[in-house]
């Protein structure tokens, strides 16, 4: 099976990956760890590693709890 088959597929693991690496991309810059800014730029892992980062490794680690307070404050609007 290939990805002309299928192409739903191929745009959710996009945007799945996409959504990650950019939440992991900012949080690394902007807490200056340039060496995980790297390596989030150059592997590509469908958001497993910048998932990993961003709960485990990341100077000020991603809880639930933010993640909620963003879906909170779209509503609100």
């Amino acid at each position: 099976m290939n990805f002309q088959e299928l192409p739903i597929t191929f745009y959710l693991l996009t945007a799945w990956s996409l959504i990650w690496k950019g939440l992991a991309l900012w949080r690394s810059a902007k807490f200056h760890q340039r060496n995980w800014f790297v390596a989030l730029l150059v592997l590509n892992t469908l958001g497993i590693l910048e998932i990993i980062y961003l709960f485990k490794f990341a100077t000020k680690k991603l809880s639930i709890s933010e993640i909620q307070s963003w879906t909170s404050r779209t509503k609100d609007k």
